[in-house]
């Protein structure tokens, strides 16, 4: 019997109360659930407003340990319920360490750890270093009871290098949860179709569907433009929404057929790693 894999992506506007935010994202997942999703993606810090725009001392009491976040408590019994696989992601504390995060929650409810963000941004809007330490998990897959995942966060997502790390464990897609829109520094610069083309490239390279959950909304004047999209192993966007709108997207894989797909098109086969010192 062929092995399949149905992906969702979650877009939507969050207010900065975070239990009102758990709980539109429930919904949201129980809509993807019932078209048949295996592992349904939020957007990145989903429980309220992207505060890292600027450096403000409070934000700090946004964080919690993992393993106590209420988002990781709640969608434990919801993805024990629907038989789903959730990456959550929170902002989290590990003593005095706080790290942007993903929350790996099978489809049994089952906590399969923590991926901490790799790649950290310091820009005008996006002023993460001030709040985040890079991750310190290296990158990871997970072999969830629906497939085998790899899950970066934002700005990982511009690196071919984690991807093909992912890739290289063994992931069956890419999971890249997102806060990305304006750029105050320049009001005419809009990198959306960048941010699609980088992704669509993992997607070609690696021939590896990839999955991107991104944010809408208006937050205190820094404007998120969506546009949440699933591609299959060519590159191809098979779904998307646009830069206001809320809802889910849904896809599905023959994991079969990619895995013959990869190995027809020697990706893997003809990489040459003597050459590539250069690298790191």
């Amino acid at each position: 019997m062929a092995r399949t894999l149905t992906l969702a992506a979650i877009q939507f506007s969050p207010s900065d109360d975070v239990q009102d935010n758990i709980t539109r994202v429930a919904g949201f997942i129980r809509e993807a659930a019932a078209k048949g999703a295996d592992v349904i993606l939020p957007p990145e810090l989903f429980c309220g407003h992207y505060f890292c725009k600027t450096q403000e001392e409070e934000h700090f009491a946004r964080a919690m340990e993992w393993q106590d976040h209420p988002a990781v408590r709640q969608y434990s019994e919801l993805a024990a319920e629907l038989g789903v696989v959730i990456p959550v992601s929170i902002y989290e504390k590990d003593g005095p360490l706080y790290f942007n995060s993903i929350v790996i929650i099978d489809a049994d409810g089952a906590l399969l750890g923590v991926y901490r963000k790799s790649h950290i941004p310091d820009g005008p809007g996006y002023q993460e270093k001030f709040y985040f330490r890079p991750g310190d998990t290296g990158f990871r897959t997970w072999s969830t009871l629906k497939g085998r995942i790899g899950v970066g966060i934002c700005w990982d997502q511009w690196f071919p290098e984690a991807a093909r790390a992912m890739a290289l464990m063994g992931a069956d897609a890419l999971l890249y949860p997102t806060a990305i829109g304006a750029e105050p520094q320049d009001a005419g610069l809009d990198t959306a179709a960048r941010w699609r083309r980088a992704m669509q490239g993992h997607a070609v390279s690696n021939v590896i569907p990839v999955v991107a959950a991104n944010r809408v909304g208006d937050e205190g004047g820094q404007v998120f433009y969506g546009t949440s999209f699933i591609t299959d192993e060519t590159g191809e966007i098979v779904g998307d929404l646009g830069r206001q709108e809320e809802g889910v997207l849904v896809a599905s894989f023959d994991l079969d057929k990619i895995d013959q797909a990869r190995a027809a098109w020697g990706f893997f086969r003809d990489r040459r790693t003597d050459l590539y010192e250069i690298l790191i």
